[in-house]
């Protein structure tokens, strides 16, 4: 746009010029006055030049005008240079420029993905602390009410010292159990009796819990009113006529015996019955009539007995 405008006033310049020689050249010829005839001829060239066929111009007006043209001609390219430098230094500023506006649309994008995700993360996390705080409220909730219960349970269980005595003593008193072997030592054979038929001692005590068995009379008390489980094993040798049996008995009373014959080699037998005891009632065995009954180091021969629960 520059370099058009520069020629534009470099020909309006030429131009110019032409017309002031052309006035020069009539006020020259027109003169002073007196000199008509003169001015009139040269007129007649004047005219006669104009309506002559276009030649090459003058050498003095080629020599003014060209080197205007070729001035304007070389600041036109230098004009066009620079407007290409500066247009390619636009293009190149305008590329970088898209360069990072595509960039930070693309940062754009990724914080918006980012931001999307962490919303996402957030409303997972609220719903997951609206559960928590749900479980929580319910857990409360049974917490208060286990904490009612306890406080119930506790008022009832506010006992005097007499009742804590008495459930102790109950406890204790229901922990009975013995077990005892016929013989402490050796090899023994009691029997046989035809009358008064003794009792027998159990004298090797596996276990006495409570102390209602008594070793030296081998006699059991019930400490307590309850039901109470007594087993009974009986060792002894084959014989023609004389078995192996040995009677249960409560309070004088036969209850169970248990008995076994051959004629030869040993021989075991046994019974267990379940008895309701009263406090004070007592539990042992004797030899059966005409029988007798055997034992050894290895125990043969044992009486047992506990209280299953109490009445």
């Amino acid at each position: 746009m520059k370099a058009s405008v520069a020629l534009w006033v470099l020909l309006c310049c030429c131009l110019s010029k032409t017309q002031v020689r052309g006035d020069l050249v009539r006020e020259k010829a027109v003169g002073p006055e007196g000199s008509s005839g003169e001015a009139e001829s040269q007129e007649k060239q004047v005219r006669a030049a104009e309506w002559r066929p276009e030649g090459p111009a003058p050498a003095s007006t080629q020599q003014t005008c060209e080197p205007d043209i070729h001035t304007v001609l070389r600041e036109m390219s230098v004009l066009i240079a620079e407007q290409r430098v500066e247009l390619r230094y636009i293009e190149s500023r305008l590329r970088a420029s898209e360069s990072k506006a595509e960039a930070m649309e693309s940062r754009l994008r990724a914080s918006e993905s980012k931001a999307e995700a962490m919303e996402s993360r957030l409303r997972a996390s609220e719903k997951t602390m609206e559960e928590q705080r749900a479980v929580i409220k319910e857990l409360q909730e049974k917490q208060e009410g286990q904490a009612a219960a306890l406080g119930a349970v506790g008022g009832s269980l506010n006992l005097t010292g007499s009742q804590v005595e008495k459930l102790r003593r109950e406890r204790e008193e229901g922990r009975v159990s013995f077990s005892a072997s016929l013989v402490l030592s050796g090899d023994v054979i009691i029997g046989p009796f035809s009358t008064d038929l003794p009792t027998l001692v159990y004298k090797h005590v596996f276990s006495n819990i409570g102390n209602a068995y008594n070793p030296q009379t081998g006699i059991f008390t019930a400490p307590v009113r309850g039901v109470y489980h007594f087993v009974f094993f009986v060792f002894g040798n084959g014989h023609a006529s004389t078995p192996t049996a040995v009677s249960l008995n409560k309070n004088g009373e036969h209850i169970a015996l248990a008995h076994a014959h051959q004629p030869s080699h040993q021989m075991t037998t046994s019974n267990g019955v379940s008895l309701l005891l009263e406090v004070g009632d007592v539990v042992y065995l004797k030899v059966w009539h005409y029988s007798w009954v055997r034992d050894t180091f290895n125990r043969h021969s044992t009486f047992s007995g506990h209280l299953l629960f109490l009445l």
